[in-house]
């Protein structure tokens, strides 16, 4: 296999949610991927929207990369089905490793942990730590209460509009995911369609 022209770190839920709408994005997210020779880097699990998006990318015959911590492995039925399945002590050094192997970042629905992701990626963006670029898909509105609350912190001025800029979100995952390949600097938009 060769190198991935970029490797997409996912952030979603362990489980498949109620609507349907949010598993057929993660499977489209995941062909997506491979159809373009990407690489996905995941939590590791086999369950939910995040055994979806892994199993899709290989079916298309993309890389992916689960990081897993040791107590997770059953709880979460770490994936062995993965190109690279790495098994770590912590959460924080599950967090690390992902970040490390990524060129961009996005968030599907999930649950406290994706938020909880989604968040320390966009803060580290804020604070320097990296410049990789954060997305949000915003599948059948999942996100939209929380994009109101997002621009009622800009309203109180506990944030500013620059902070909200740091973050893509669409509800098209055809415009989302093209823009974080290129926001990356990874293919321009000209190229992007011909890797």
């Amino acid at each position: 296999m060769s190198d991935p022209h970029f490797s997409l770190c996912v952030y979603c839920g362990s489980r498949p949610g109620s609507r349907p709408e949010f598993t057929e994005a993660a499977r489209a997210v995941g062909e997506w991927i491979g159809r373009h020779g990407g690489q996905l880097v995941y939590g590791g699990g086999c369950n939910g929207l995040m055994g979806t998006v892994a199993q899709a990318t290989l079916d298309a015959g993309g890389r992916v990369v689960g990081v897993i911590p040791k107590a997770l492995v059953d709880k979460e039925w770490a994936n062995h089905a993965c190109t690279e399945l790495h098994v770590v002590e912590t959460m924080h050094e599950r967090k690390r490793l992902m970040a490390e192997h990524a060129d961009a970042f996005l968030a599907l629905p999930g649950g406290i942990g994706t938020f909880e992701e989604f968040f320390e990626v966009w803060t580290w963006r804020q604070l320097g730590y990296h410049d990789k670029p954060v997305g949000l898909l915003n599948v059948a509105g999942y996100y939209d209460g929380l994009m109101q609350f997002l621009h009622s912190t800009v309203e109180q001025q506990f944030m500013g509009t620059w902070q909200m800029n740091l973050i893509r979100m669409d509800s098209d995952l055809q415009r989302l995911l093209p823009g974080l390949v290129q926001d990356a600097g990874l293919a321009p938009a000209a190229q992007l369609e011909a890797i």
